[in-house]
């Protein structure tokens, strides 16, 4: 099963599926691309995005959750490997968990005309539940330390996947 979502940035409303909530580092009509294909025993994702802000990063991850009215709606990290210990109020930061081989880390860098692309490959498939979502963030990189690992500031964009 393939998990896709593709379109142009949209302020949030109720039926709005890819949506910015920072036009400032996601402008309006900024476009995002997402795939994640699963193969024998990984998945393939790729992110390819056009007007957002140039020369700069984005922390971008799946998340559990479809996009909603806040960034927030969208919940934790989608990980392969639950954290035991993260809850709704304290995500997981445990460097064991939150990674980019358990979870799906899809930071992205623009040229000088606000485009850029990322592909990841991780090491495992989807079975009885898979990410909803794929958030950008407004860190340029992913952190990786411990208690810090896989945290990326605030929500900016989302884009709800779909199922092909």
């Amino acid at each position: 099963m393939v998990l896709s979502a593709s379109g142009a940035l949209a302020k949030p409303n109720s039926t709005a599926k890819i949506v910015t909530y920072n036009p400032a580092l996601a402008p309006v009509g900024a476009s995002i691309t997402a795939n994640l294909t699963p193969d024998d025993h990984s998945t393939v994702a790729t992110l390819m995005v056009t007007g957002l802000l140039p020369n700069r990063g984005y922390a971008v991850h799946a998340h559990t959750k479809a996009c909603g009215a806040t960034g927030e709606a969208a919940g934790p990290h989608y990980q392969d490997r639950i954290d035991p210990a993260a809850t709704p109020q304290a995500p997981s930061s445990n460097p064991e968990y939150a990674n980019p081989r358990n979870e799906i880390w899809l930071d992205v860098h623009t040229n000088a005309e606000g485009s850029g692309t990322s592909r990841v490959t991780v090491p495992f498939t989807f079975t009885d539940r898979t990410p909803e979502s794929i958030v950008v963030h407004e860190a340029m990189t992913t952190a990786t330390g411990p208690g810090h690992a896989g945290q990326a500031g605030a929500r900016v964009a989302c884009l709800t996947l779909s199922r092909q």
